[in-house]
């Protein structure tokens, strides 16, 4: 069996058919939006302008304080979950009482445990590093606030679209990823949803490395997390082209978590810069309303967790069967 098949097969437990996820042409009506349909594509935009405002505007000892993106994290959010229910993109994908605190847990496991595990073991290793080798950027502060945002953006980016791509091509880190695209449907907080193991590798920067200004930073990991929000959400806003040409859609990012197959999931790996894709030949136009993977069955929590380590239960399982057959 070769590795591509491995991955699709591994977890198809009912032999089921997958079924068809049809990209979708860019344009999916033949009419021009209308004036609503118009102010609804523009949300995305609108709200990124909004989040930066209100972090170049709210006083710095508010802003500043280590629980503002916590909180800010939280409210966009709810916001984008809000929308959801006023401007549903499918019906498929409505959010039910057990995807939501689902969600819910992954969002606060993201930003516990995990985040306290990114800065045990990567980011205080950094900062270690670069005080150890007396290396400093004293200069990136003093540059424009919106300009530092911009920078930890991409820093960030860069690294987590390489990251995703590698665990598209390298089997032991397909196991930890594969999780997440067995959610079978998108909502505003799916882009939490995966494996620990996942969402601690997912989150590796060299962000730490930089002396940016701490605001800027929040906001920057802020933004990120609306537009990759806006990627995962149940909302039928279609961007227009000076956002989407740069940011990532739900079209674009559906189109990664389609159930066609897993080859057709290796493309559009921009969390929150579809850009990215589009400079190393990976971007794919299109859009798939039908998510998932194998018999794209609902994965339990546990399930999600343990699937890392299948092969190794799988194997061990198989050594204790062949030796009680033995006996």
């Amino acid at each position: 069996m070769d590795r591509n098949t491995q991955r699709n097969v591994s977890r198809n437990d009912g032999g089921t058919t997958v079924p068809a996820a049809v990209p979708l042409p860019s344009n999916t009506a033949d009419t021009p939006p209308s004036i609503r349909q118009k102010l609804i594509n523009l949300l995305p935009p609108a709200t990124l302008l909004g989040v930066v405002l209100i972090w170049m505007l709210v006083p710095r000892e508010l802003s500043s304080n280590p629980w503002a993106i916590v909180i800010a994290a939280f409210t966009t959010s709810f916001f984008l979950l809000g929308l959801e229910q006023v401007f549903e993109r499918h019906e498929s994908w409505r959010i039910n009482r057990r995807e939501f605190l689902t969600d819910l847990f992954y969002m606060v496991l993201m930003y516990t445990a995990v985040g306290w595990a990114v800065e045990l073991l990567a980011d205080g290793p950094l900062y270690a590093l670069k005080s150890q080798l007396g290396l400093a950027t004293p200069w990136i502060a003093q540059l424009p606030f919106v300009v530092q945002v911009a920078l930890v953006i991409l820093l960030i980016e860069f690294g987590q679209y390489w990251m995703h791509r590698a665990m598209h091509d390298i089997y032991p880190l397909w196991l930890t990823h594969a999780p997440h695209h067995y959610i079978t449907q998108l909502n505003a907080m799916k882009g939490f949803v995966g494996n620990p193991i996942e969402l601690f590798l997912i989150s590796l920067s060299v962000v730490a490395l930089f002396d940016f200004d701490l605001v800027a930073l929040f906001c920057a990991i802020n933004v990120l997390g609306v537009i990759s929000g806006f990627a995962h959400a149940n909302i039928a806003s279609n961007p227009p082209l000076f956002y989407s040409y740069i940011f990532t859609t739900i079209r674009h990012h559906s189109l990664h978590h389609t159930a066609l197959s897993y080859e057709d999931t290796r493309c559009n790996y921009g969390n929150s810069l579809i850009l990215m894709d589009r400079i190393f030949g990976t971007y794919r136009e299109g859009e798939s309303e039908i998510v998932g993977q194998d018999d794209r069955r609902r994965w339990s929590i546990y399930e999600q967790f343990m699937f890392p380590f299948q092969p190794l239960i799988d194997r061990f399982s198989k050594g204790r069967d062949k030796g009680s057959s033995t006996n």
